[in-house]
């Protein structure tokens, strides 16, 4: 199922589910990278590393072609993470309790622990997986996540006419299949067997009004 929106409009859409958040020890974990050349400068605190990046930060993981990093006094880390010409970067965590994943690509990707958010810029999509199965997803040309609430908001594509797209499972989907091949089934079970929540539109962005 398709929805495209109205030219200009920031969409604020926000993953259904009150006990479902991104994995909370993460912003604790050590931020482990590789890379093929690495730059620090201590008066600044900002290290730069260069060439096939990858990055770790517990269920986080992140590939780019580029990434500056910067930390502050409270151990908060920064990074701008960056692709190679005609490419785009990577990211990916898993939600908190779920065997489901918010996995993320764009030209750039802003990483932000102490916000817990992570904003995707230019040729920007947001997928969300249950196990290997995509479930939904979201294109445009900024796209921001908060990994706390998982509220995000998404700009229109400067390419595409200005124009946001999501493209929504259906919520049923998933356990339509097993309802016919087994009949009916007692009411506990049939909950049991749904999937999570999809996707769904929002007006607002953290209880205010856009």
């Amino acid at each position: 199922m398709k929805h495209l929106y109205p030219a200009l409009l920031t969409a604020a859409l926000a993953l259904a589910g009150a006990c479902a958040h991104a994995e909370r020890a993460d912003r604790d974990k050590p931020l482990t990278i590789d890379a093929d050349a690495l730059r620090h400068d201590d008066q600044k605190q900002i290290t730069l590393f260069t060439g096939r990046v990858t990055a770790n930060k517990g269920t986080i993981a992140m590939r780019g072609a580029r990434l500056e990093v910067r930390q502050d006094v409270q151990g908060n880390q920064f990074g701008i993470l960056t692709a190679d010409p005609g490419q785009r970067a990577y990211f990916r965590q898993k939600r908190e309790g779920m065997d489901e994943f918010i996995e993320g690509e764009a030209e750039q990707i802003e990483y932000d622990s102490a916000a817990d958010t992570v904003r995707l810029l230019r040729k920007a999509e947001l997928r969300r997986f249950q196990g290997a199965t995509i479930a939904d997803e979201v294109f445009g040309s900024v796209i921001v996540y908060n990994g706390t609430t998982e509220i995000f908001t998404v700009d229109g594509q400067a390419g595409g006419g200005g124009r946001v797209r999501a493209i929504l499972a259906p919520r049923q989907a998933a356990s339509a299949p097993a309802r016919a091949a087994s009949g009916a089934a007692p009411a506990a079970r049939a909950t049991a067997s749904q999937p999570a929540p999809a996707l769904r539109p929002s007006s607002s962005l953290g209880g205010e009004r856009k």
